[in-house]
């Protein structure tokens, strides 16, 4: 099979990452096309990873009517979604989003239904599901080996400005929507579908910052249709630019204990005598994503993490966002 004609809409950092992942994929991607606002932007991505020999673009639409593309690599920040991923579905190229899909359901939804129309491939960037101790937590979990799930406690702690559109709610949605999904994420992996969110949040550390728009503190927490519920904390206002997460998820059988999605410590609470399985890794799950999406292309299987997951899992933080604001609980209807 020849290599998959790819393109980038949106050339910031976190698509050079994905890029520097696919430029060791060479015999399954072809990189041939980048359009991002700042043509500077997207010709600096063709000069590192086509050696100029790519296309540039500034208007993704353009793009994506003057070539036949195999894959869409969708890199925006999350005010910038507009009908990329509809326009890419329609002309038959797989995709690639990073998280969160949209800042509303409404998008959210249109996105999902242009891509189960077109009967293309998709994948969201939820990179945590791919750490080694995540699959195995999830493999127990599945089996039954571990039996039912009750609890998961998380959180995570930094301390940065970032750009100036994620400070920004209008443009972002908040640190929980935009970057603490990935914990909401990986409760839905693990515990189920989320029914009902009790939270608050608050700017406690910024409030001197006239751009600063968004909570740097949240809590959370969440009721499961398993019956399990997790507790979800956050905040912007540890220790500078250090990123803290951890997370614990109990079962009937196993208490889990994550340093991060690759390395964690499994207690066997079910034995007659103390036993405990220990998982180090230092797994690239940037790479193992991408393979995911790869064998789903070449396969015709599904992606562990396709836009429906996207639409679901923003749905959860969105909630999130709702309860913090009104005080109330906020209930979740299926997506």
């Amino acid at each position: 099979m020849p290599p998959l004609k790819t393109a980038f809409i949106g050339c910031g950092g976190i698509a050079r990452a994905h890029a520097g992942v696919l430029a060791n994929l060479k015999e399954r991607v072809q990189m041939v096309a980048f359009c991002d606002i700042v043509r500077e932007r997207a010709q600096g991505f063709c000069d590192d990873f086509t050696q100029g020999t790519g296309l540039v673009f500034t208007d993704s639409a353009h793009m994506l009517d003057d070539l036949k593309l195999d894959l869409a690599y969708i890199c925006l920040p999350p005010f910038a979604h507009t009908n990329e991923v509809e326009l890419a579905a329609a002309r038959g190229a797989h995709i690639f989003i990073e998280k969160p899909i949209a800042l509303n359901m409404d998008l959210a939804r249109r996105m999902v239904a242009a891509v189960e129309r077109a009967g293309v491939k998709s994948q969201v960037g939820f990179v945590l599901r791919f750490g080694e101790a995540v699959e195995a937590a999830k493999r127990a979990l599945t089996s039954g080996e571990a039996g039912p799930p009750g609890l998961m406690v998380a959180k995570y702690m930094t301390n940065s400005l970032h750009s100036p559109w994620w400070r920004d709610k209008s443009r972002s949605g908040g640190q929980v929507v935009e970057q603490i999904i990935h914990i909401y994420d990986l409760a839905r992996f693990f515990l189920g579908e989320p029914t009902v969110v009790y939270a608050g949040m608050d700017n406690i550390f910024h409030r001197d910052f006239a751009d600063y728009t968004i909570e740097d503190v949240a809590a959370a927490v969440v009721h499961f249709d398993s019956g399990a519920w997790a507790t979800i904390s956050s905040t912007n206002g540890a220790i500078p630019n250090q990123w803290l997460v951890s997370f614990e998820v109990i079962a009937k059988n196993r208490t889990m204990r994550f340093d991060d999605a690759n390395n964690a410590a499994f207690h066997h609470t079910d034995s007659s005598w103390p036993r405990t399985t220990t998982i180090k890794s230092d797994r690239p799950m940037m790479l193992a994503q991408a393979l995911d999406l790869l064998d789903a292309i070449d396969g015709g299987g599904q992606t562990r993490t396709p836009i429906s997951e996207g639409a679901k899992s923003l749905a959860l933080v969105l909630a999130v966002a709702e309860s913090a604001a009104t005080g109330t609980p906020a209930h979740l209807e299926r997506v």
